[in-house]
């Protein structure tokens, strides 16, 4: 509810946004915010909503345009297709959600950079903040190194090969997978999953066991 009051939904490419667009959004962006201390991405004013993939620019290189499911601006706004997202909510196994993927930016974006390091351990002492830092950085940059090798070798992984990108979208697509494929992400990456689950608060591979039984 917090969500819906403070943001702003705007329709594009002749869109008309109504309630079931706003609460599918919402609710999926906020999955990312259980247990957490309360946040409701506070850079965040205004989201986008396309009724289907859209033709963007590439921010560094004004000549070239690309279609894109969605974006997310440190200071702007987070960009989404409509259709994508709904399917996103329906599909909750799948390892692809546009939301959880362009909120999860917004969530490593809120300390000033995009670099698959989100602000950790907030509110606590500084040397517990350091350990976590600490432990962070060490399992990410070690898959994310493993990750961009069976990436480059054409190997399947539970992670969607656009992590190896960079580390800001490697944090988004395990950011995907926690969430949508957690026991087999837990199966095999057990370190980058326990970093995620500590940050997140969550252990959605629980939620998949009971959901089984």
């Amino acid at each position: 509810m917090v969500f819906l009051a403070e943001k702003r939904f705007e329709g594009c490419g002749g869109l008309e946004i109504d309630n079931e667009i706003r609460v599918t959004i919402a609710g999926q962006a906020c999955l990312l915010l259980l247990h957490r201390e309360p946040a409701y991405y506070p850079s965040l004013k205004t989201i986008l909503v396309y009724p289907s993939s859209y033709l963007a620019k590439n921010p560094y290189d004004a000549d070239e345009k690309s279609h894109r499911l969605g974006e997310s601006w440190q200071y702007g706004p987070v960009v989404l297709a409509w259709d994508s997202s709904r399917r996103g909510g329906k599909n909750a196994f799948d390892g692809h959600n546009v939301v959880v993927h362009e909120f999860a930016h917004q969530l490593d974006q809120m300390d000033g950079v995009a670099d698959g390091a989100p602000t950790l351990g907030k509110g606590e002492p500084l040397d517990a903040r350091k350990l976590k830092y600490r432990s962070w950085a060490l399992v990410f940059s070690r898959e994310f190194g493993c990750f961009e090798r069976k990436a480059a070798n054409g190997k399947k992984t539970v992670i969607d090969h656009y992590g190896a990108t960079n580390p800001a979208e490697f944090f988004a697509t395990a950011t995907e997978a926690f969430f949508e494929k957690p026991r087999q992400l837990k199966k095999k990456r057990p370190e980058l999953y326990e970093e995620l689950r500590s940050y997140y608060k969550q252990d959605p591979a629980n939620w998949a066991k009971s959901n089984s039984t």
